[in-house]
């Protein structure tokens, strides 16, 4: 197949307020041109919306009949994000028409990982055959559910393009890709036919969430307050128990399986402080179960925007810490570069995830396709 301009759509967790777009060109096994990405502020509206509904989405917890409110919030936010598609689309001075497919993820509301005995859930909210619609072009959705009906986690979903990116920039095994979002998750590849990838802990998600219960603002800006901070270092090595973190991959987690509560009684600057260092500790540990401890870590997410966590992750994970845009991709756009790389490979019928990215028996097609 002749590599498609394919865009990809990511709203994180974390809550941002915006939607990742990112247009490039693939034929969903090797990436021909990055095209261009764009950051779409959401209407302040569906942001609240969306807020409320990951509330809801908790109280329900895959008991009884979904709340009202998702069925809303999927309408809002698929008319969004059809929009911001249409948006960089024409800012690029091309029409839908040459678009051969859209990867629209969703907005994760609950991920509830397998367990001994019973299947993991998992609900993006997304409505795929309405965005076709709208867009009058192909879009791949739902790309999760079909690994986790088969036994798998569902996430992360990244690792075949992580793979594709690693490639083109180091085959040795030596680098593994890190993405820093709500939760944190990574990748490594030991250039031939071995790829794992699981998420190694919160990332952004806690730190936010604590700022913003002190009402001092939407996240720990340029990772000040954690700068000005002490780490509790009693409390962190309690924390760093955690039965997760030394938990055998495959694994995936919630954004809310680890919050703000770790910090609780702290005041804000030391709690950032903490929950920075949480989160690269995690990953340190991370890094001990991968088949070989990478030498060097390429960043992608909101997460690398944040000095102090950069730093923190040098030298808590005894590892060299570099941008992803040192080897050459868009930090931010990854994510959603992914979406349009993996829409394309729904699109092929190729494998989304695999035994040792997911814990799916065998690689596994997912996403559904409309248009």
């Amino acid at each position: 197949m002749e590599p498609i301009w394919a865009v990809g759509l990511m709203t994180g967790t974390v809550l941002d307020g915006n939607i990742d777009v990112a247009l490039i060109k693939t034929d969903g096994e090797r990436i021909a041109d990055t095209g261009t990405y764009t950051l779409a502020p959401y209407p302040r509206s569906i942001r609240a919306l969306l807020e409320e509904t990951l509330r809801q989405a908790r109280a329900w917890n895959f008991e009884g009949p979904e709340p009202a409110i998702f069925r809303e919030a999927e309408e809002a936010l698929t008319r969004a994000q059809s929009a911001a598609v249409k948006d960089l689309v024409e800012s690029q001075g091309m029409s839908m028409a040459d678009i051969g497919i859209v990867g629209f993820h969703g907005q994760t509301v609950l991920h509830c990982a397998p367990q001994p005995g019973r299947i993991g859930r998992t609900r993006q909210l997304g409505d795929g055959e309405l965005m076709a619609s709208l867009l009058g072009t192909k879009v791949a959705y739902d790309f999760r559910s079909a690994d986790v009906a088969a036994g798998g986690q569902g996430a992360p979903l990244a690792a075949a393009y992580h793979a594709a990116l690693l490639k083109a920039a180091d085959v040795s095994g030596d680098t593994a890709v890190l993405n820093l979002g709500g939760v944190g998750n990574i990748t490594w590849w030991d250039g031939k036919g071995d790829i794992v990838a699981f998420d190694t802990g919160p990332a952004n998600a806690p730190v936010n969430d604590f700022i913003k219960a002190k009402g001092l603002g939407e996240m720990d800006r340029d990772g000040r307050l954690a700068a000005a901070g002490k780490v509790d270092e009693e409390r962190l090595v309690r924390l760093l128990q955690h039965p997760y973190l030394t938990k055998p991959y495959p694994k995936s987690l919630d954004r809310f399986d680890f919050t703000a509560a770790m910090a609780e009684g702290l005041g804000p600057e030391d709690g950032a402080a903490t929950l920075t260092a949480f989160t690269v500790s995690a990953v340190s540990k991370a890094l001990d179960l991968l088949p070989r401890r990478p030498k060097r870590l390429a960043v992608s997410g909101g997460g690398r925007h944040n000095p102090t966590m950069m730093a923190m992750l040098e030298s808590r994970a005894g590892v060299e810490v570099v941008q992803a845009e040192t080897l050459g991709w868009k930090g931010d756009a990854v994510e959603a570069e992914c979406f349009a790389f993996l829409a394309v490979r729904v699109l092929r019928g190729l494998p989304i995830s695999f035994p040792s990215t997911t814990g799916a028996p065998e690689p596994m097609r997912g996403g559904k396709l409309a248009g």
